[in-house]
């Protein structure tokens, strides 16, 4: 989270009741389980134990003051502080590495994915399925043009890439233990975590829901940054880019020789003619705009590279707070 001081409290009041229901109900089966146990001289069952890992992602509030003012209250509380914003990306990395779960649940503090869905979460997990993924499946509370962009980015991505995305499926899934080790073996830089988690494979189950309200602030997310994020899931799970240049490249080669040979049939029958010079201007600026945008393509490519061979960690840590 970062500068979300604000939602801190409301997120605790909503998210700790339904942890504890979860934690209640294991522990009611757990105890018919050892009644039957002691009966076989066999106890193995034990209740249901979580833990909040809390990533502090370079908030420039009081979040950091007032999430140690919660951990004195709930005891299984766990702040991992960055030493800067480093992103969402990387800040949901560092939560994962430093997760001991049999299982993690991924959840934003804005409350836009309601917690009560770790309930339902937790019993696809106990029925063997090693990834849980919520999906928006109303979005009312969006923008229209924020609707019309997602589904746009969906529909390409899909068009594109071998990875399929689950339309409308963020961040907020329940992983095993199993998936969260391949996951954190992942150690690229430039991170796209839903084409991530696609790629992973495993068991999964959708579970929807509707995207709500953000409860408390104001979101760091705008169009510009929106944009961003999808390019690096664009050129992190597919390289058509590139290669539609290559295709442009053949049919614009193609259409120089006919135009060519369009001229030299009509030069020969007509004569020469000396008009043409804005439609000669108009075609070296339009190829030279296709060239600049080639250019940026390879770049984009190039610059993702030269973040890779670096090899810079995620993130850096300023403190971990435990109890």
């Amino acid at each position: 989270m970062k500068n979300e001081a604000s939602g801190i409290a409301l997120l605790f009041d909503r998210l700790l009741p339904i942890l504890e229901k979860a934690s209640l109900k294991k522990q009611i089966v757990s105890l018919h389980h050892n009644v039957d146990s002691s009966l076989r001289g066999n106890d193995t069952t034990s209740a249901l134990d979580y833990e909040i890992i809390v990533v502090n992602d370079g908030s420039t509030d009081n979040t950091l003051d007032i999430l140690l003012e919660y951990q004195k209250t709930i005891k299984n509380l766990v702040i991992i502080d960055l030493s800067r914003n480093f992103g969402k990306e990387a800040a949901l990395y560092a939560g994962f590495a430093n997760a001991t779960g049999d299982c993690v649940v991924a959840l934003d503090a804005d409350l836009q994915d309601p917690p009560e869905l770790i309930l339902q979460m937790i019993q696809y997990w106990q029925e063997g399925y090693e990834i849980v993924t919520a999906v928006r499946d109303d979005r009312t509370n969006d923008s229209f043009i924020k609707k019309s962009t997602a589904n746009l980015f969906y529909s390409l991505i899909n068009k594109i890439s071998n990875t399929r995305l689950e339309p409308h499926a963020g961040d907020y899934r329940l992983l095993d233990r199993v998936a969260i080790d391949a996951f954190l073996s992942l150690d690229e830089r430039v991170r796209f975590n839903k084409g991530l988690f696609s790629w992973l494979g495993f068991r999964e189950k959708f579970v929807y829901h509707s995207r709500e309200a953000r409860a408390a602030g104001t979101t760091t997310w705008n169009y510009f940054k929106l944009i961003r994020f999808s390019l690096d899931g664009i050129t992190s799970f597919s390289t058509f880019p590139l290669k539609i240049w290559t295709y442009l490249g053949l049919f614009t080669s193609l259409s120089s020789f006919l135009y060519a040979i369009y001229y030299f049939v009509r030069t020969m029958i007509l004569g020469i003619d000396v008009h043409g010079y804005p439609s000669l201007l108009l075609f070296m600026l339009f190829f030279s705009g296709l060239q600049m945008i080639g250019i940026g393509v390879l770049g984009e490519y190039i610059g993702r590279l030269f973040i890779e061979t670096k090899r810079r960690p995620l993130y850096l840590i300023r403190n971990i707070y435990r109890n």
